[in-house]
């Protein structure tokens, strides 16, 4: 069956200081409900909206770099609707004269590259924070947290062109990567981006999934979808036009409303808030966009040598590129790049840190340190693993690791000496494998790795032990 989808991402433009309309402060997210308030971002009587700025700065920025057409003039309207997390009954968003129109992201699909399709960016003001005790369909009440009220949000749509829960997720993890290069937008933090799904078959109607928070939600809630309507369609049933819930607890979507036409909202231009013209900040914008992960992977491979597989990892993470970029120029990159993307990586991910984290926690000088000693033949790659995991999980500084967990490699002729050792104390191993029985050179060289406690280089043992046992032959 024919699968399309389409995603309108609401990304909070958290790295700016205030909120969209007024000055309360953005920083809410470690302190007491409703303290990040004030008139405006309350929608009390007589209150006026003034426009941030820098979020239009923030999100023109935004606009170029997914490659949409900036509009010349754009205006803000009140959408129309009743629910108790949005305190002035509308929510000032953008309708007919939105920010920008068009636009385009690239993914990579087992298939190759697909290219999906933008309809328009919009800008508007978050609601409040609805807060259930339990699940949204258990919960016996709610409460309302007003300090996100106001928060200035991006709103990114796409045409309905996705045809795959997995090609959602990937778009979705491509977006993020884009707007962390941006510097707009902090993806750790609760609430930066959620997502409402759009999702109809062949035969169909089109159903939302309102307000997913996670990556791994959305291609959840669309699998469980999919599911759901292909059921109902073969059992003849109709699939009614309707707004759905994700139940994350269950992974299963639920029932809210009946689908709103934008009729529905009775859309009008915002009264209080003149047209934002944006040739100025287009110029400014266009000066400060940063080189953005495809420029950059181009780059570390024409600079460093490093090979396309390692390059398209390196660029996932802005920070990661930092982090081995100033590693590389100390060391060899092919080696930083093995290191950082095999290794160090999987260790910050398996300890839920960030590279961020690592320049604190490890500092990339101390990682210079730590691969000069590996290149120097001081330390063996099991050393290195070592190490890195004490530092990652105790701190420390690389040479008091070495020193207090006896990490520093054995010298070759010590090798040379506890491989020949090895041989004499093991004559069946010999026979076995003067017999054939290749494998028994294997009982070697763990020998030789016990006796050194794991410092000696496997490679360069069992290189050493099959040279000693050919000549016995």
């Amino acid at each position: 069956m024919d699968v399309k989808i389409g995603l309108e991402v609401h990304v909070q433009l958290n790295k700016l200081k205030t909120k969209l309309f007024c000055s309360c402060s953005l920083d809410y997210h470690k302190d007491e409900p409703n303290t990040h308030v004030c008139p405006v971002c309350l929608g009390l009587p007589g209150a006026m909206p003034v426009l941030n700025e820098e979020a239009v700065k923030a999100a023109v920025k935004v606009a170029l770099a997914l490659n949409a057409e900036v509009q010349p003039v754009t205006i803000f309207d009140r959408k129309n609707y009743f629910y108790p997390d949005l305190p002035k009954g509308f929510q000032i968003s953008q309708y007919d004269m939105p920010l920008a129109k068009g636009g385009y992201v690239v993914i990579e699909t087992e298939n190759g590259e697909k290219r999906i399709d933008l309809k328009r960016i919009h800008m508007e003001e978050d609601p409040g924070k609805l807060v259930y005790k339990g699940s949204i369909t258990t919960a016996k009440y709610s409460l309302i947290d007003y300090n996100r009220s106001g928060a200035p949000l991006l709103e990114i749509v796409t045409e309905p062109v996705i045809s795959s829960p997995k090609e959602a997720r990937l778009f979705l993890n491509k977006l993020r990567i884009i707007l962390e290069y941006l510097d707009v937008f902090d993806s750790e933090l609760e609430g930066a981006m959620r997502v409402d799904a759009n999702i109809s078959i062949a035969g169909g109607g089109r159903v939302e999934i309102k307000n997913i928070s996670s990556f791994k939600g959305v291609e959840k809630a669309l699998t469980y979808e999919i599911t759901r309507q292909k059921n109902l369609l073969k059992r003849g049933m109709k699939v009614e036009r309707e707004t759905r819930h994700f139940d994350e607890a269950n992974n299963i979507t639920v029932s809210l409303r009946s689908k709103e036409e934008e009729q529905d909202y009775r859309y009008f231009p915002e009264p209080d808030l003149v047209p934002v013209y944006t040739s100025e900040f287009i110029e400014i914008a266009k000066a400060e966009l940063p080189e953005m992960p495809e420029e950059k992977r181009e780059r570390l491979m024409r600079e460093y040598g490093i090979s396309l597989e390692k390059a398209k990892i390196l660029v996932l993470d802005p920070k990661m590129a930092d982090y081995f970029e100033i590693v590389a120029k100390e060391v060899d990159p092919k080696v930083a790049a093995s290191w950082i993307v095999d290794v160090f990586r999987g260790e910050l991910n398996y300890r839920s840190m960030s590279f961020r984290e690592a320049f604190n926690v490890f500092k990339p000088e101390e990682f210079v340190k730590l691969l000069k000693l590996f290149l120097e033949e001081k330390i063996t790659e099991k050393g290195v693993v070592e190490v890195i995991r004490k530092k990652l999980d105790e701190g420390g500084e690389v040479e008091e690791i070495i020193e207090k967990e006896k990490l520093y490699a054995i010298p070759k002729s010590e090798i040379v000496r506890l491989c020949k050792e090895a041989i004499e104390k093991n004559p069946k191993a010999v026979e076995d494998y003067k017999a054939g029985k290749k494998q028994a050179a294997n009982f070697l060289v763990g020998y030789v790795m016990k006796a050194t406690r794991g410092r000696a280089d496997p490679a360069e043992t069992a290189k050493i032990i099959r040279e000693m046992l050919e000549k016995l032959t």
